[in-house]
């Protein structure tokens, strides 16, 4: 018994390392023998691999277009697409780096727009759920901002300021879900200092009639009118037909109070802003 289960053992083994020199003698002579091949004849098997959804192979034809044959613009162009097939497998630190050294050394090429997109793209495609931390939220930001200016009539410059929004969104949303944290612990200053970065930095995003609404919440809470009652009117001057607007307009008459702007604070200012049409 002993004997046979012996073999049955070596025999798996064999097996195992038999598929495993298969795969690696079929890898190697995917990209063996790129000497021989001419720099068309290479990026065009990169373009084909990228074609049949293997981006991690067409990265090693790209590069080895760019070792075998630099300066040339099949090298150029195998280093804009070696950064589109990082990006596809996710490489996306990688994608970055062969972006960026397009941009160093073809700056001025046409397709330098399309470099500097797909370095943005490599941060907003990691943005995560709002819970976590941001900081690649505003390099994104940074980096769409750059696509937006730099190359403002280029086909990548209408994308680039739609998925700004949505990142300048989430940057909205994460003051809010802290600020609603603070909220419900009745940490009230914390709380409005997160719903004011809101109203102040973030004044054209969706999230911008909740944080006047939880304005007057905290506001009332801590016994201060004047704000409440000037957070209500920005509220309802711009945003009347929201359900925030019904919740603060409940709040502040229960109280005895009506949304109007009255004393002198930060909101009173944003209100007469307002009001001229500076602000919103």
């Amino acid at each position: 018994m002993t004997g046979r289960k012996s073999g049955r053992q070596f025999l798996g083994t064999m097996l195992v390392l038999g598929l495993l020199a298969g795969c690696g003698a079929r890898s190697e002579e995917d990209t063996a023998d790129l000497e021989s091949l001419t720099a068309q004849q290479i990026f065009d098997r990169g373009e084909t691999a990228l074609n049949e959804d293997k981006p991690e192979r067409a990265v090693t034809y790209f590069s080895g277009v760019e070792r075998l044959y630099p300066y040339t613009q099949y090298a150029k162009r195998s280093l804009i697409m070696q950064a589109y097939a990082y990006h596809q497998s996710r490489e996306y630190e990688d994608a970055r780096s062969a972006a960026q050294r397009f941009l160093d050394y073809y700056p001025a090429d046409p397709d330098a727009a399309y470099a500097q997109y797909l370095l943005a793209l490599s941060y907003y495609d990691q943005i995560d759920e709002v819970g976590r931390d941001q900081g690649l939220t505003f390099q994104a930001l940074q980096a769409l901002r750059t696509v937006i200016e730099r190359y403002p009539d280029s086909e990548y410059a209408r994308q680039a300021m739609l998925q700004f929004d949505v990142a300048y969104d989430q940057l909205a949303a994460k003051e809010m879900e802290i600020g609603r944290y603070y909220l419900k612990r009745k940490n009230y200053t914390a709380a409005i200092n997160r719903f004011r970065a809101v109203v102040e930095e973030y004044q054209t995003t969706s999230h911008t009639p909740e944080a006047l609404h939880r304005l007057v919440e905290s506001y009332l809470a801590l016994g201060l009118t004047d704000e409440a009652q000037t957070a209500g009117a920005i509220l309802g001057y711009n945003y009347q037909s929201s359900p925030f607007y019904d919740d603060s307009y409940r709040l502040l008459t229960g109280a005895g109070l009506n949304a109007r702007d009255t004393g002198d604070n930060w909101l009173s200012s944003i209100y007469r802003q307002t009001i001229r049409g500076e602000w919103l």
